[in-house]
């Protein structure tokens, strides 16, 4: 059967569903089993667990043996390595036997981590405690983009390692698969450098914050200091609850621009065109800069060094977005650098930086990324990969990109920024930083827009953003990311086979009761 006519309210909708008659139904202890390597006990034990949240279930997990039928049984047929840009396959087949349960079967674990999420929006509550059902059928689905990605900045506003990891486990629901984690700003910086312990202990406190928008004069301040940071442990538990998940964790530090806080921590890094004294308290682009000589790359390569301990993806994300060359072409610093590197030009010490920054990365086993601006200037090494952002900017020329060798995200300001308003009149809208951004346009989204067809299989997929300046607290993210992330993830997963957008609302209804049930406070009414 057709996804647009299946009765299922499953978002992101799958490939195939057909509908069989009848369902299956358990009361009291019900068993997961699993089959294969290992990670699919592990698949196994996560959704023992989900069902005893969210139905009451009492479940437990166990190696299958014919001692008896599992009420879920998870199969996983092979054990594959990632490809060569760091994925596994995630295809999976879902069957409900009204005689004989549930059974997910993938080829890998994070095939059946994705089955169990279709899984969870099919069950239903019995009569009794403890009771579930599941309606008869086959699902047959497999995501059409490999990077499905949610960004969230937390140097702006910090949130909890327990908020991140709640920001996770819904994105997974939502059978996305990499989260961005945007550690480090000018307002900044949240993460523990063992080698640098000011980073954390200077960079991680702003003594007050804007008050109303950035563009409103004169400038108001709230006077209050505003800090966190997370600890190398906090780090640890955050990686291993998306690892549980098949979710990746893409840490981004921000260099060589968007470096204030790190500067107010350790001054010497910095390129001296605007003395920083303390953590930036504003938002905006900063003229001051990384320095950029031996020293400070040093001090790059070692905070890099004490992160790739710490997240074990293929991708580290080293920003590179909105460094104004001003520092670079003005300070006498900076010249005697350019002339000792014989660079040609003040844009040419990025490239350089970077170029030194990906050779690091990949001698260590990692990939960088970074936001589009890593291509001007020289040319970047092929194994950088590049995320889009500003569909605004003509000479941004993807497709050359691509065609380069770079692998590319899609994360464009038109369709992806979810720190945008999202409705009309935005005066009856929490404060955002500016921009409209509806459900409809994030639905409308097609990747591969734009992008030649010969250089299409360079695009990895693409992600949804939060950036943090107007957004701070947990009420406000769940408001600016759903249901929007709800509409991206459906592009994502299904690509150009998306059901249309009334399909998708009438499925979204439904789904908004499951989010809304588990205290995420969306916006309604889009």
């Amino acid at each position: 059967m057709n996804t647009a006519s299946s009765p299922f309210d499953l978002v992101p909708a799958p490939a195939s569903v057909s509908v069989a008659d009848g369902s299956f139904s358990t009361s009291g202890p019900a068993a997961v089993s699993w089959s294969g390597p290992d990670s699919s006990r592990e698949v196994a034990e996560l959704l023992a667990e989900y069902l005893r949240g969210d139905f009451g279930v009492a479940a437990a997990a166990a190696a299958a043996s014919g001692a008896g039928a599992a009420a879920v049984a998870l199969v996983q047929t092979a054990d594959p390595a990632p490809d060569a840009d760091g994925f596994l396959p995630e295809e999976y087949v879902l069957t409900v036997d009204p005689a004989s349960g549930a059974r997910i079967e993938a080829p890998s674990a994070a095939g059946l981590a994705r089955g169990v999420q279709t899984l969870r929006q099919l069950a239903r509550a019995g009569s009794g405690a403890g009771a579930l059902v599941l309606p008869a059928c086959r699902v047959e689905d497999a995501p059409a983009f490999r990077w499905r990605g949610l960004h969230l900045d937390v140097s702006r506003h910090f949130f909890s390692a327990d908020d991140v990891c709640r920001f996770i486990e819904l994105l997974a629901q939502h059978r996305m698969n990499m989260f961005h984690w945007h550690l480090t700003d000018d307002q900044g910086w949240r993460i523990e450098i063992k080698r640098y312990p000011k980073l954390a202990q200077v960079g991680s406190v702003r003594a007050r914050t804007l008050a109303g928008h950035h563009s409103k004069w004169p400038h108001r301040w709230d006077d209050t200091p505003h800090g966190g940071f997370y600890t190398q442990e906090d780090v640890r538990r955050v990686v291993a609850f998306a690892a549980r998940r098949h979710v990746t964790v893409v840490p981004e530090i921000d260099m060589p621009g968007h470096m204030e806080a790190a500067i107010a921590a350790y001054p010497e890094i910095g390129a001296g065109y605007a003395p920083v004294r303390s953590v930036r308290d504003r938002w905006g682009i900063s003229k001051e800069v990384l320095s950029l000589d031996d020293a400070c790359v040093a001090f790059c390569k070692n905070v890099w060094e004490e992160l790739f301990a710490l997240f074990p993806g293929l991708y580290m994300h080293i920003g590179g977005d909105e460094a104004p060359t001003t520092a670079w072409e003005e300070t006498e610093k900076a010249q005697r650098i350019m002339a000792a590197r014989g660079l040609s030009s003040p844009r040419a010490m990025q490239s350089w930086f970077t170029a030194r920054m990906s050779e690091f990365f990949r001698e260590r086993g990692k990939r960088l990324i970074g936001w589009d601006e890593i291509l001007e200037g020289e040319e970047l090494d092929p194994s950088s990969a590049v995320m889009y952002w500003r569909s605004h900017h003509k000479e941004v020329d993807i497709s050359a990109a691509a065609k380069a060798g770079h692998k590319i995200v899609c994360a464009p300001t038109s369709f992806t920024y979810f720190d945008y308003y999202q409705a009309e009149p935005v005066s009856e809208e929490p404060l955002a930083i500016g921009g409209l951004l509806t459900l409809p346009h994030v639905f409308s989204f097609d990747p591969l827009a734009g992008i030649a067809p010969e250089a299409r299989g360079a695009v990895l997929g693409g992600q949804g953003q939060l950036w943090t300046e107007y957004i701070a607290t947990r009420d406000h993210l769940d408001y600016m990311t759903y249901p929007r992330a709800c509409a991206l993830a459906e592009v994502l997963w299904c690509g150009s086979k998306k059901p249309t957008f009334a399909d998708f609302r009438r499925r979204l209804a439904v789904h908004a009761e499951r989010l809304a049930a588990q205290g995420v406070r969306l916006r309604r009414g889009v």
